[in-house]
């Protein structure tokens, strides 16, 4: 079972002296040192840059949340008279459970 899998490893090797036979492998450890820096940049821009972006932008979104529902709530205990307007729910046949649509609701809806 060893021997099956010894070829695999010795392909994946990544020893310098295996690399100075193998022109694939030397390429493979030259492109792995070339792409370090850049991989270490974007490592830094993910921790430094997106992560205090999502955790402002979740605190402008529950900012304005939060806004939105106190406006709602003062709406709801003011109270406003909903006009009906002669071409709001024209209806040529009634719904079989009644007057307003399926997914009225009447908190929120006019």
């Amino acid at each position: 079972m060893a021997s099956r899998f010894a070829h695999v490893a010795k392909r994946f090797a990544s020893t310098n002296a295996a690399a100075s036979s193998n022109p694939w492998l030397a390429e493979r450890i030259v492109a792995k040192e070339h792409a370090g820096p850049a991989a270490e940049t974007w490592r830094k821009i993910s921790i430094y840059v997106c992560i205090p972006a999502l955790i402002a932008a979740s605190a402008n979104a529950y900012n304005l949340y939060t806004r939105h529902q106190a406006h709602l709530e003062h709406e709801r205990h003011e109270g406003h008279e909903a006009v009906k307007y002669p071409y709001m729910r024209l209806r040529a046949k009634a719904f079989p459970w009644g007057d307003d649509s399926l997914f009225f609701n009447p908190d929120v809806n006019m």
